[in-house]
């Protein structure tokens, strides 16, 4: 074997790595979200709010009686940001989360009882 033939193989070698490694890593995480989402949606309460019909009106008084401090009273924007069009920015699964989660704060972790949760997905849906 040429040792010219030898050197030449070798940046094809480390090409086919790379692309392997790329490629098993995006792999990796694909599963990862996939996992994510299946835990998500797997989540009892999260089941139990997505079975239910929401009411507009009582999700409107939730939403007066626990939001409107900082999300504002017309839902525009005041302390937290506005939540008008936001089921276009967010799946239901993660409104559901995002509320109950506490995890951006200044949000309060807050879990209402599943139907008004579900109240509550109606009233954002229409904002």
């Amino acid at each position: 074997i040429n040792p010219v033939d030898i050197q030449l193989t070798k940046p094809k070698i480390l090409v086919y790595r790379f692309i392997l490694a790329a490629f098993g890593g995006i792999l990796l995480i694909f599963a990862l979200l996939f996992a994510l989402y299946f835990t998500q949606i797997s989540d009892p309460y999260t089941q139990q709010v997505l079975s239910l019909a929401g009411d507009r009106e009582r999700g409107y008084a939730i939403f007066e009686i626990n939001c409107a401090a900082c999300h504002g009273k017309y839902a525009d924007g005041s302390v937290g940001p506005s939540l008008h069009h936001v089921p276009q920015r967010k799946s239901k699964i993660n409104l559901i989360q995002q509320v109950v989660s506490g995890k951006t704060p200044p949000m309060p972790k807050f879990q209402p009882e599943a139907q008004e949760m579900a109240d509550l997905l109606e009233y954002l849906e229409h904002l």
